[in-house]
């Protein structure tokens, strides 16, 4: 049975902007109409793969799952023990890694290339020591590297597991290769270009994770601490738990993390795939208001703009 519009905008708009609010910050709706409205050639046009996955609300599973399996790596762990404020301000770090990538997804050329300035610039403030004594820097190749695959695999599986319509292997592949444009310029050589070699990829980044001390209290602040409001805390709780889902056993293992095989499979899946569901409702414009709306199995639209990073 259809809901009448006035009884779920309200709804629906107060969802959004909660999202939003938290995501796009003060600013990030203004920063956004910029990009969509700027005039210029783009890196993406609009039928490309990425567009597609950056604007699905399966975006925010993929991001938790990322920053997970990226503080595996003990040297880019160390990086963001050392230098990043990710305690103190997580919003902002979130907020500032959302505009980078609404930027190069939506934005034109330059500011795209902007974008990816600006992190560089970053980067080369972000060197040290390991606990272990080896040293490290946020610009090199094999480290930006890492950072980037799992950033890849992450989105890319969140999507196709909760999106709205997945993605065929000629898509996925797709999506791969544009990732691979926002790589080279910032700085990874030869990012892979496909799904099969993302995947040969990261097995061969395997010998050198490990669950560092640091790795293990960061999974614990995000996952147990989380900052957000008291009202807020379930959703969130549930949004964790289908990202460590979605992260290899070996993975889970190192954060000790136990695997639960089937609670994953029978609640976690589920309830998580409805939340991806209500979070897209609420994030895309001129979704139909019906019963089905929430129904994991009822695809909604999620290409008709920036949906759950800012528009």
């Amino acid at each position: 049975m259809r809901r009448q519009d006035g009884d779920v905008q309200p709804v629906r708009q107060a969802l959004a902007e909660a999202i939003r609010s938290r995501v796009g910050g003060p600013a990030g709706d203004d920063h956004a109409r910029r990009l969509f409205e700027s005039d210029g050639p783009r890196w993406f046009g609009p039928d490309r793969p990425v567009r597609r996955v950056h604007a699905d609300a399966s975006v925010f599973v993929g991001a938790l799952r990322a920053l997970l399996l990226q503080s595996l790596h003990p040297l880019a762990m160390a990086g963001v023990a050392d230098h990043s404020d990710f305690r103190h301000d997580p919003w902002g770090r979130l907020q500032r890694t959302a505009r980078f990538l609404t930027a190069t997804t939506y934005g034109n050329s330059a500011q795209s290339e902007e974008a990816c300035a600006t992190v560089r610039r970053v980067h080369r403030r972000v060197h040290g020591v390991a606990p272990d004594g080896r040293p490290y820097d946020a610009n090199d190749p094999h480290l930006l590297t890492w950072v980037h695959i799992a950033e890849v695999d992450s989105f890319l599986v969140a999507y196709q597991r909760f999106g709205a319509e997945a993605l065929t292997p000629a898509e996925a592949d797709g999506y791969v290769e544009d990732m691979a444009r926002v790589a080279s310029a910032l700085g990874v050589p030869d990012p892979p270009r496909s799904v099969a070699d993302l995947r040969s990829r990261l097995a061969s980044y395997g010998p050198e994770l490990a669950g560092t001390p640091a790795a293990r209290d960061a999974a614990r602040f995000l996952l147990l601490q989380p900052p957000v409001p008291l009202a807020a805390r379930g959703p969130y709780t549930l949004l964790g738990a289908t990202a460590v889902a979605l992260l290899p056993w070996r993975a889970k293992m190192m954060l000790r993390i136990p695997p639960l095989p089937l609670t994953e499979a029978v609640i976690i899946r589920p309830a998580g795939r409805a939340l991806v569901a209500g979070m897209r409702w609420a994030l895309t414009p001129g979704a139909p208001d019906t019963d089905t709306d929430l129904d994991p199995a009822a695809p909604v639209s999620a290409t008709r703009g920036p949906g759950s990073l800012a528009g």
